[in-house]
């Protein structure tokens, strides 16, 4: 399962290579990104913002943001894994697809084979496929004139989509979607997609204190009724 996921997922690394150059980073600093960022997600974040004029410091907020996610992980895995003295090596291949495989596995030993797999295998065959990506995108010279300088936002979307398909996510999508847009012109380029980050963790934080309210009085409505029996 480890071995198919990072074959299906380094292969993936090509286009993050192309994308990169298109956004303007040349292949040293896409392979940086690769090798010390790594994470998908936060890599086309970070391409994203550039792509779109922005800057250093907003691309790495936007980064930082979905990195977070990768922190939970972390501590789940090592609860789940054990990893012992390779704990700095598990927290940099700690990833969705490492995570995602250790989580189904039913023994401790198929956890950590199932981890490592993942993780280590993602790792080598993304920052491979991104060299490969990044040197085809150079050879191509001006993005602009294949139509590939909006494809880094493009692909970002299509990471998100499959996430938002459930009502709240949508909701959750279209009013960040409208908070963006109404922030495009009055702040600089790379701040909006940090301010619709904002929006969107505390519509999941009132969500959250809303589902904990009703669980609470459901179960002091049930406790009153078995103490009046």
């Amino acid at each position: 399962m480890g071995i198919s996921i990072s074959i299906a997922t380094g292969l993936y690394g090509i286009s993050f290579g192309a994308l990169a150059v298109a956004a303007g980073l040349s292949v040293a600093q896409a392979m940086v990104l690769s090798l010390l960022m790594f994470t998908g997600g936060s890599q086309f974040a970070f391409i994203g913002v550039l792509a779109t004029g922005g800057g250093p410091p907003a691309a790495f907020g936007a980064a930082t943001l979905l990195y977070v996610r990768n922190a939970i992980y972390g501590a789940q895995m090592n609860l789940l894994v054990r990893p012992g003295r390779l704990k700095w090596l598990a927290a940099h291949v700690t990833i969705d697809e490492s995570a995602g495989t250790a989580s189904v596995q039913e023994s401790l030993a198929e956890r950590k084979v199932g981890f490592w797999v993942a993780g280590v295998g993602v790792f080598a065959l993304w920052n491979v496929m991104t060299f490969v990506g990044a040197l085809a995108g150079e050879s191509m010279g001006d993005p602009a004139v294949w139509g590939l300088d909006g494809a880094a936002v493009a692909a970002f979307i299509a990471l998100l989509w499959p996430r938002i398909s459930k009502g709240n996510m949508a909701g959750i999508a279209v009013a960040c979607a409208f908070v963006t847009f109404l922030a495009i012109p009055v702040v600089p380029s790379g701040v909006p997609i940090v301010i619709s980050a904002v929006v969107a963790g505390t519509w999941g934080w009132v969500r959250a204190q809303q589902v904990h309210r009703k669980s609470s009085s459901a179960q002091s409505t049930t406790s009153g009724q078995e103490g009046t029996l």
